[in-house]
């Protein structure tokens, strides 16, 4: 499963450091798949769909900080637990019921998204 910010948000700012794949980003900031991974160029998804890692996608929330969850891994490989739920104060930072993986598919996006190649 990847993590999700809900709506108790502070906006405090903990959680973006802590996270290992760039997958945190301030309220209406654009993301791209690129921005803290080796992806470039088009790569395809884990999940099979071809992607422009570059590209600049429209912000998912504009009033609260938000993971994007094709990058989340809830820091499987780097942590033993999520860190952005580990220095949440208010505690937000919680499993996306919408957005059910495995261990192993985690590990995978974890890859994908470090990739050396």
């Amino acid at each position: 499963m990847a993590i999700i910010i809900t709506d108790e948000c502070i906006n405090c700012d903990a959680c973006i450091s802590e996270c290992p794949n760039n997958a945190i980003y301030e309220p209406d900031d654009k993301w791209s798949y690129s921005e803290g991974s080796t992806l470039k160029g088009m790569v395809t998804t884990p999940k099979g769909t071809e992607v422009d890692a570059n590209e600049e996608h429209d912000p998912i929330s504009d009033e609260f900080f938000f993971i994007v969850a094709d990058k989340c891994t809830e820091c499987k490989g780097f942590h033993d637990k999520p860190q952005c739920a580990s220095v949440c104060p208010v505690d937000c930072c919680i499993l996306d019921e919408n957005h059910v993986e495995t261990e192993e598919q985690l590990l995978v996006k974890k890859a994908w998204l470090h990739s050396e190649n």
